[in-house]
């Protein structure tokens, strides 16, 4: 017979957890506006910024910049900046982030988010208050020591969000350039004080902001998968409670019976 006792410490431990979830679920709720509105301005300005990019790089004296020589895929001077979450309980998000990363096992990666830098062995870098400054920082630190030859290619690691329920991780690659084929080659652009100058210069501003509209699109997709999970959780502990319920009311009843019978049986003697 189950142990009455035991029943009723795990259903309210199970309890205990199924509070945990509603509230962090109801946290997550009350963020996901404000993140989907960070994450529409990233997505706005990342779109500009990648236009004038595509403008300038159908130029014939920007091929020359150094942001548009390919050079090696060799993997060491690989640089990919890889953005996790600051805590867990948001299902898939983090492992699907860090499964994506290995297979690129090598590079130098430069992780942004708690979780990212437990595992990468860096200073801590929050992804939810990494602000604009923080990225333009990187960025000329990066693109400086890409014109220089110190790496020969640069990517992003980061979580594409697609809907409150689905959210897929996707590698990006931000340097060197590449010149798109569809875009047209005239256009009524003029740009002082010539086109490469113009790129030299842009190209750190396009990186911080594909940056932060990552970091942006990466935090409304950890808050939609936290919510998820959390009502998936609350729900399975509250199915869990039911059956533990309806184990400790038949034990208990048990329990009852038996001791029943045993007086109804001392009595007959």
């Amino acid at each position: 017979m189950p142990d009455t006792k035991a029943l009723r410490s795990r259903i309210k431990s199970v309890d205990s957890t199924l509070h945990l979830t509603k509230a962090m679920g109801l946290v997550a709720s009350s963020k996901i506006r404000r993140a989907n509105e960070a994450m529409m301005k990233g997505r706005d300005y990342s779109s500009a910024v990648n236009e004038v990019i595509s403008q300038l790089a159908v130029s014939k004296e920007c091929a020359k910049s150094a942001y548009m020589q390919s050079r090696s895929d060799d993997i060491s001077r690989t640089r990919i900046i890889i953005i996790a979450g600051d805590r867990g309980l948001a299902g898939g998000y983090n492992a699907n982030i860090f499964r994506l990363a290995a297979h690129y096992a090598g590079a130098q990666f430069i992780p942004i988010g708690k979780r990212a830098c437990d595992r990468y062995g860096a200073e801590i870098n929050s992804s939810e208050h990494y602000s604009s400054d923080d990225a333009a920082a990187l960025s000329r630190k990066l693109c400086a020591e890409f014109a220089s030859g110190d790496y020969d290619r640069l990517g992003i690691i980061h979580t594409k969000y697609v809907s409150m329920l689905t959210q897929e991780a996707v590698i990006d690659w931000l340097l060197p350039l590449s010149r798109s084929e569809s875009t047209a080659t005239s256009t009524s652009i003029v740009f002082e004080p010539d086109e490469i100058s113009i790129l030299n210069a842009v190209v750190p501003e396009y990186v911080a902001g594909i940056l932060v509209s990552a970091i942006r699109e990466s935090f409304a997709s950890e808050v939609a998968a936290r919510r998820t999970a959390m009502d998936s959780a609350g729900k399975n502990a509250g199915d869990m409670i039911d059956r533990l319920q309806l184990e400790y009311n038949r034990a208990r009843q048990g329990a009852i019976t038996q001791e029943i019978t045993e007086i109804v049986a001392g009595s007959g003697v």
